[in-house]
């Protein structure tokens, strides 16, 4: 008789190649032929589009010269937030910079050459902010982004492989639509041989597939 926890693998097993057959054509020759993830943040950063505020994203709000000015908030549910003598703002939507930009133009009237700078301290658990591993980890879930978060990280919280992991066949899925991008991620060489050159950079809203061993 098949147990309640086999019948939940083989679901997600159901669910990880059901996946992968809609993202065929991104996986040339099943995921062998695929470029290496970048090896840096700056790299990766490269590979993907620019940082979106969203709500409940932590941010650090500094002004030059003006440490009155400058402080902490948490944009609301509402995409907005508030600080001295800005009262109410839009932040979901905009990178950072912009951000700061709209800041400095609402604070040059109380300011002369306002300087910001906008840092997103803590990221929101939302859907494109998360990193999401499915197939054979030992806990298939979705993690909240971290800054300078790494595969190995990731792999850590989900509580590494399955014996039945094809861990250098894992494919890391960055992007949406035409801007997708498969990359090549060796899991067995990172966990099972300690080769940390095969640690890379992970960015929001990634995914992380890993296969099932053929035997």
């Amino acid at each position: 008789m098949i147990n309640v926890t086999e019948i939940g693998r083989r679901i997600m097993i159901a669910a990880t190649a059901i996946i992968l057959a809609g993202c065929s054509s991104l996986i040339p020759g099943g995921g062998e032929q695929l470029s290496a993830a970048p090896s840096t943040a700056a790299g990766a950063a490269d590979a993907a589009p620019d940082y979106l505020v969203g709500p409940l994203d932590q941010l650090e709000i500094f002004v030059w010269r003006a440490p009155e000015l400058s402080t902490n908030v948490t944009v609301r549910p509402d995409g907005r937030i508030s600080t001295p003598l800005v009262e109410d703002m839009v932040a979901s939507g905009k990178t950072p910079s912009q951000l700061a930009g709209d800041l400095e133009r609402s604070l040059r009237q109380y300011v002369k050459n306002p300087e910001v700078t906008v840092i997103v301290s803590n990221f929101s658990s939302t859907f494109d902010q998360q990193v999401r591993v499915l197939g054979e980890a030992q806990q298939p879930i979705a993690l909240p982004y971290q800054a300078g978060m790494t595969v190995l990280d990731v792999m850590v919280a989900v509580g590494g492989l399955t014996q039945f992991a094809a861990g250098n066949r894992a494919v890391l899925i960055r992007g949406q639509g035409e801007d997708r991008t498969s990359y090549r991620v060796r899991l067995d060489d990172l966990l099972r041989k300690g080769k940390i050159s095969a640690n890379v950079p992970v960015l929001p809203g990634d995914v992380i597939l890993i296969p099932e061993s053929v035997f």
